[in-house]
């Protein structure tokens, strides 16, 4: 007794199924007397709403972007404006290292403010060394300018933590291949000391400077709070 199987639709097009037709053949005569025949009706899912269907492709597409951004954040060549947002978002420093290799913070002068040619005052402090005494990085930063002119010489801009600015001038020469927009690490070799600019000269020495948003501020109580000499209230340093 076969049962014949077949699609059929339905007029409402919500629904659809299968149709099963029961025979009976005789064994000698082969002629067949149908037992039963019914539809079996299943149900079809009805269709989206466009309006959802734009939701769903919107959703989608918000995701692929959204880990787009994050691999492309996340790349080497992101490494630089990725360390820009990171220093924005920290504290400015209470304690810095000397920024010459083998001078100890109680070895720098006081000449912050100090009276200089033409009506200015020193906006920084001199940390003297022999030349070719490595200058190092003081903070973790990116580097903004590799130039040399004017009263500084050779010098190197830096931008560190909270966005404050920090100076290395008359430097003798750059690390090799420095360059704007490398990162530093604290402690990263950034040139020499020597003399060039306006200190030619004079003994050699490194100019450092740093500067927030009101201006230029003391750097040795930070210099001499690194080296464990005094503590730095937060704050209280600024110019």
């Amino acid at each position: 007794m076969p049962v014949r199987r077949g699609r059929f639709p339905e007029p409402s097009g919500q629904w659809a199924g299968v149709r099963l037709d029961a025979t009976l053949y005789a064994p000698h005569t082969g002629v067949g007397r149908s037992l039963f025949g019914m539809n079996v009706a299943l149900p079809r899912p009805p269709h989206p709403h466009p309006a959802m269907r734009r939701l769903g492709q919107v959703l989608v597409a918000t995701i692929v972007l959204l880990a787009t951004a994050v691999w492309t954040w996340r790349q080497p060549f992101m490494e630089w404006p990725r360390t820009l947002w990171e220093l924005s978002r920290m504290p400015p420093p209470n304690a810095l290292p000397v920024p010459v290799q083998g001078v100890a913070a109680g070895d720098i002068a006081a000449t912050f403010g100090a009276p200089r040619s033409g009506d200015r005052t020193h906006d920084g402090i001199d940390i003297f060394a022999a030349r070719g005494t490595p200058v190092l990085s003081a903070t973790r930063g990116v580097v903004l300018s590799v130039r040399e002119g004017g009263i500084g010489g050779r010098q190197v801009w830096v931008i560190g933590p909270s966005r404050e600015r920090h100076y290395y001038a008359h430097l003798d020469d750059w690390s090799p291949g420095l360059q704007r927009g490398d990162v530093l690490r604290v402690g990263d070799t950034i040139g020499t000391v020597g003399n060039t600019g306006n200190a030619r000269g004079t003994p050699t020495h490194l100019h450092y400077g740093t500067y927030g948003a009101p201006g230029a501020f003391d750097p040795l109580p930070r210099l001499r709070a690194g080296s464990g000499l005094t503590a730095v209230p937060a704050g209280t340093h600024r110019r």
